[in-house]
């Protein structure tokens, strides 16, 4: 079972991954969006936000004005590990019932695009 430590550094990856995507996809389908991922398995929840700068920082800490996210992400936090490092497909996994997505359909298709 993955660490709540293990999850944090997950997270950091999959902004440097999303460093990684070139400006004009990333001017192209970037809206900002505040994210939160809960890892049910472990009880905690991480909130950041994707914009054209980038994908993070995540933390623990929620959103001052204590809106809700508007995407939410639901896994186990073996899955978010193997999600990054790419040995989890994400289509498979969403369809397969390990990770809920709690988005608008501009917003899935916007993320399917980058991520």
């Amino acid at each position: 079972m993955a660490t709540v430590d293990e999850c944090r550094v997950a997270l950091r990856k999959l902004g440097e991954q999303f460093d990684e995507v070139d400006q004009e996809s990333r001017a192209k389908h970037v809206v900002e969006r505040s994210i939160s991922c809960h890892v049910s398995d472990l009880g905690v929840t991480f909130y950041g936000r994707i914009h054209h700068g980038g994908l993070g920082p995540f933390t623990e800490d929620p959103p001052a004005d204590g809106a809700p996210a508007d995407v939410k992400l639901t896994l186990a936090g073996d899955d978010l590990v193997a999600l990054v490092n790419g040995e989890l497909d994400m289509g498979r996994a969403v369809f397969g019932g390990r990770v809920k997505v709690d988005a608008s359909i501009g917003d899935l298709f916007r993320l399917r695009k980058l991520l």
